[in-house]
């Protein structure tokens, strides 16, 4: 006699077809997700987040995104990041931008991890004082 373990059934089989077949799509999308590099001025740090056209389409088109929604959609960044503008031209492409000395970990802000990344931005920019 041998024994199998029982078959267990897929994900499909708990969701309508219409949930299961967005689940997929976002999954599929979210891995073609570009991520710039980060760039700065005094306050904030910066980031673009580029999303395939056809996920963008699923979006709002009139205001910005919360987090759990823009992390529902595939979008993987750490804390303290807001999507601050709607790039008319291009919406596929998100703006994102957090306090100099956000703690990714947290969200929060540091004064001490804030001063170091403001020394680094007069630094880069040969600014001082």
């Amino acid at each position: 006699l041998i024994l199998h373990p029982p078959s267990r059934p897929h994900l499909s089989a708990f969701l309508p077809s219409t949930v299961f077949f967005h689940l997929q799509f976002i999954t599929m999308s979210s891995s073609r997700i570009e991520y710039s590099e980060k760039y700065a001025d005094e306050e904030n740090e910066y980031r673009h987040v580029i999303l395939p056209k056809e996920l963008a389409k699923t979006l709002p088109k009139t205001r910005l995104l919360s987090e759990n929604e823009w992390r529902s959609i595939g979008v993987q960044q750490s804390r303290g990041w807001q999507h601050y503008a709607i790039h008319r031209p291009e919406p596929h492409i998100l703006l994102f931008r957090r306090p100099l000395g956000t703690d990714p970990q947290t969200g929060a802000v540091d004064p001490e991890l804030k001063r170091m990344a403001l020394e680094e931005y007069k630094g880069q920019f040969g600014l001082r004082g």
